[in-house]
């Protein structure tokens, strides 16, 4: 058979037994016109008078066949084109002839065995050009095409675009390993298509972005009532080698042609609108608006200034302090700040995971952890100084000997150093990740496990990795005294880090009442805005000499353990 299995023969193949032909009239647009009962259940997709013929042959996106069909629609010469299995042990050959100036389409299935051992490799070939190995799904050469095709668009409301992107996913690649990984991008991407079902087509572009373009929907709200439905079912966990994942999905939106009519420009608008869903808090939807774009501007404007940011002397840190109830000052937490020569002060939640995608992290890490040390040196002698350390920062190369060379060059010693980490690194029990805490823990320096209970929480961690100390989230604080379920857990926290010899620290205290709590329950070290806001290095010497006291309305005494 000559080359994209063509059958160039006049002669249109009579139906097969059992099987009724699939026919459809497409105008020279290829749009759908009118087709016949057979069509809907041989295409498994509904079909609307907009169709495009892609959609229901999604093969004939790729720019090969794509080129053959519109050589019928030049020519006039009928022609046959075997397309992918839709099931095992079958193919669809599609009979297309252009008659009174309509596209004529009339497909038929043939078994497996009808074709040549080389029409079945080209097959392969081909679908190993347009799909992706890993999910299957149409990958991003067909989705150019199916853009292309479709665009521009006529008419006041054409196709709508979606770009998802997944949240929490690189942590799971960084901690669990690229396998663990995979099997998640494989989960994820049967969960859209299910989600999705006739809806659309679904395709993944590059690692943990996907895309979606729906056709044909009637009203604007259709591809936000969708995206809402994928948010809901990525609330659900995945598991993978019996742990559960929380990995969630945030989506961008935009509509041609009002967002953009041609492929560049649309997908640049989803893109936007992805952009301010993820920085709204992720897991959400969010539709292109032009206002948008300034943000974007922003955020473009921050990571270009992010990359010289160091050089040029604009961050700086400001100190929490550690108390151990009810006021004795026992060190202070470091905590990094950005000054930008004309934005001011920016958050760390806005340029630290930019800084971390960015391959920055590690420079600046390095950075933070020098001057703190430096610093630290001015305080009194029992004071320790706890550092925050990113993953990004934990599983690269080298770090202990990185943080061994600081503490020797800087004169600190290893003891009054406290590293905090998050459970978000330890999700795997490897070698290295175990190595590298004894290591540390080896040289006299304590480490603090992060945001207890807000990830993953394994009493695994706890029994196998050297922690010193337990860190209390906020987010089990903030409602303690209104909230028995929080009491219980801040409780048992506290139990079992005493009986596995750990110290434990409450952050996020912000009133006297949860101070006096916590004291009461056994809490080893309080941090929080009650005792102190970060200060700046030159206020410390200061804070010092005054001491603190945690003020309240009342005496101690009259605070209990329940609300």
């Amino acid at each position: 058979m000559p080359e994209n299995r063509v059958d160039r023969s006049q002669k249109i193949p009579e139906p097969d037994n059992g099987f009724e032909a699939a026919i459809s009239l497409w105008n020279l647009d290829l749009k759908l016109i009118d087709s016949s009962e057979a069509f809907n259940d041989h295409i498994g997709v509904a079909s609307r008078k907009d169709m495009a013929l892609w959609e229901a042959y999604p093969m004939l996106a790729e720019p090969a066949l794509a080129a053959l069909v519109r050589q019928v629609i030049d020519t006039g010469e009928p022609r046959t084109i075997a397309l992918a299995a839709r099931k095992p042990g079958n193919r669809d050959l599609l009979l297309s002839r252009i008659q009174k100036g309509l596209l004529i389409v009339e497909s038929r299935r043939k078994a497996d065995e009808s074709l040549s051992s080389e029409d079945s490799e080209r097959e392969r070939l081909i679908h190993q050009a347009t799909h992706d190995v890993l999910t299957g799904l149409p990958n991003r050469r067909q989705f150019s095409a199916a853009l292309a095709q479709l665009l521009p668009a006529n008419g006041k409301l054409g196709p709508a675009l979606m770009q998802l992107d997944l949240d929490d996913f690189k942590p799971v690649n960084d901690t669990l390993g690229h396998g663990a990984g995979d099997v998640v991008l494989q989960l994820a991407a049967a969960r859209i298509k299910e989600t999705l079902g006739r809806a659309g087509t679904v395709y993944r572009l590059a690692g943990d972005e996907f895309a979606i373009i729906q056709v044909g929907s009637q009203r604007a709200f259709e591809p936000e009532r969708l995206a809402d439905e994928l948010i809901a079912e990525f609330r659900k966990p995945f598991t993978v080698n019996g742990i559960s994942l929380f990995v969630g999905v945030s989506v961008g939106i935009a509509i041609a042609p009002r967002d953009g009519n041609e492929g560049e420009q649309l997908m640049k608008a989803a893109d936007v609108a992805l952009y301010a869903a993820k920085k709204e808090g992720r897991r959400r939807a969010r539709t292109f608006d032009p206002g948008m774009l300034i943000v974007v501007e922003q955020r473009e404007l921050l990571r270009r200034s992010l990359r010289v940011a160091l050089q040029r002397d604009e961050f700086f840190i400001e100190y929490q302090p550690l108390v151990k109830p009810p006021s004795s000052v026992v060190g202070f937490e470091a905590l990094l700040r950005w000054r930008h020569p004309t934005l001011g002060i920016i958050p760390p939640a806005a340029f630290i995971p930019m800084a971390e995608a960015d391959g920055l992290m590690r420079e600046i890490g390095q950075w933070m952890l020098e001057e703190a040390c430096r610093e630290a040196l001015a305080w009194p002698a029992h004071y320790t100084l706890a550092v925050n350390l990113s993953p990004a920062e934990f599983l690269t190369p080298g770090l202990t000997d990185r943080i061994s060379q600081t503490l020797d060059v800087v004169g600190f010693p290893a003891e009054r150093l406290e590293l905090e980490i998050t459970e978000g690194v330890l999700l795997e029990r490897t070698i290295n990740n175990l190595d590298t805490l004894n290591t540390l823990n080896v040289l006299g320096i304590q480490i603090s496990l992060d945001d207890f209970g807000t990830e993953y929480s394994s009493l695994s961690y706890l029994k196998n990795f050297p922690f010193d100390t337990i860190k209390i989230d906020r987010y089990f604080i903030k409602d303690l005294l209104q909230d028995t379920k929080s009491q219980t857990i801040v409780r048992s926290v506290i139990s079992l880090a005493h009986g596995l010899d750990m110290r434990v620290t409450a952050e996020g205290v912000e009133t006297p009442q949860q101070a006096a709590w916590l004291q009461q329950e056994g809490c080893d070290r309080l941090q929080g805005f009650c005792i102190s806001a970060p200060l700046r290095a030159d206020r410390l010497e200061e804070f010092i000499k005054q001491g603190t006291r945690i003020q309240s309305t009342a005496p101690f005494d009259e605070f209990r353990a329940g609300p």
